[in-house]
């Protein structure tokens, strides 16, 4: 059974601390306020999206806005739990065992899943800068990449994020401002980095037979792809992302297309080096040559890669990373995304990832 995307909602991302439960509440009210005909009654799943440590959030979200589902759940996998939730929800409807799911996501700023206790393999170094700082020293020496490429790309983000009215911080930075920010590592430095911070995302997942009751231009989820190589980063390849290749293989698969046919796609950006490391390894640039793609993208001011800023200029509040990922390229697919639309958008992807890229989920959407 195909499944379709009908209605979404991105809540405006902050430095503040609002509780967990008025974020997931936010977020579901304006998906409702969006959604034509959609009534508390008609969800037969509720999934949510988060680290957070609070029990029974799905249950408690559906009782604070009067949904009474089937099912009610809570999803965690680090960073890549917005798109992990997405995949949870699509199964449930091709499955049969629901017709519609709604899916929030949200996380506050501060949160504890930004370090993985588990990863001895990290020793003092646990906090992800520091894997970061590594897969960028690592393909500086294998592929020449220069610290103005990398600078291009927090640019070309805090750009695009500008036109994104729930993005964090829409200020824009120069080259010089992202290259004379403070270095927090030998190869990282303050504007290399995304923030997290504090936000909700919600998406509407339906059966095909449903989708027009509810949106006049559903979104279909055509590829899936996900793989897991380990928790421990140390034991990948640093200079390749090797569960982002398999799951893009995956979905390129299923969805009957290759990588050359993207028109739009939302990456996750956690450190300006993930980019250039996901373009390369979704295909969508060959080996070595993603700086070059991304300054293009700049001077040219083309949009087609994280259109809403991606995490370095939207923010990253985990749980809600993927979903409002997913509402992204949704908008962009149906040609609502405003100033950051692209033009002729018809094929959109996502990819979404954890700790270092030890997992990765990658989707591909169609209008």
């Amino acid at each position: 059974m195909n499944v379709a995307i009908a209605g979404y909602s991105t809540t405006k991302f902050t430095l503040g601390q609002p509780s967990i439960e008025n974020l997931l509440v936010s977020a579901t009210k304006e998906l409702f306020q969006n959604t034509k005909n959609l009534s508390q009654k008609d969800i037969d799943a509720v999934l949510v999206s988060t680290n957070n440590n609070k029990k029974y959030l799905a249950p408690i979200l559906s009782e604070l806005t009067g949904i009474t589902p089937k099912i009610a759940q809570s999803i965690e996998n680090m960073c890549n739990s917005g798109a992990n939730s997405i995949v949870s929800g699509y199964s449930y409807i091709a499955s049969e065992m629901a017709d519609i799911v709604l899916v929030v996501g949200a996380e506050q700023a501060e949160n504890s899943a930004q370090v993985l206790d588990w990863d001895v393999s990290r020793g003092e170094f646990t906090h992800p800068i520091f894997w970061g700082t590594m897969f960028t020293k690592a393909h500086k020496r294998k592929f020449g990449t220069t610290e103005e490429e990398l600078a291009y790309v927090s640019a070309l983000n805090h750009k695009n994020a500008q036109d994104n009215p729930a993005a964090y911080n829409t200020k824009a930075y120069t080259i010089e401002d992202i290259m004379n920010s403070k270095r927090l590592t030998e190869d990282l430095k303050l504007l290399d980095c995304s923030r997290s911070c504090s936000g909700s995302s919600a998406v509407l997942l339906v059966s095909e037979n449903l989708a027009k009751k509810y949106t006049d231009s559903p979104v279909f989820i055509s590829g899936i792809g996900q793989k897991t190589t380990s928790a421990s980063f140390t034991k990948n390849d640093l200079t390749r992302l090797d569960s982002t290749i398999d799951a893009a293989n995956q979905a390129y698969s299923m969805a009957r297309i290759k990588a050359d046919q993207v028109d739009v796609a939302e990456v996750h950006d956690a450190f300006s080096i993930c980019e250039l490391m996901i373009l390369e390894d979704l295909g969508l640039v060959s080996k070595g040559n993603a700086g070059k793609l991304v300054l293009e993208l700049y001077k040219t001011n083309d949009k087609k890669i994280n259109p809403r800023g991606g995490l370095i200029g939207s923010g990253h509040p985990l749980g809600a990373t993927g979903i409002a990922q997913i509402a992204e390229i949704a908008s962009q697919l149906q040609g609502m995304s405003a100033k950051r639309q692209v033009k002729n958008a018809k094929i959109g992807l996502v990819q979404n990832m954890s700790a270092a890229a030890t997992s990765s989920t990658v989707l591909v959407m169609r209008n």
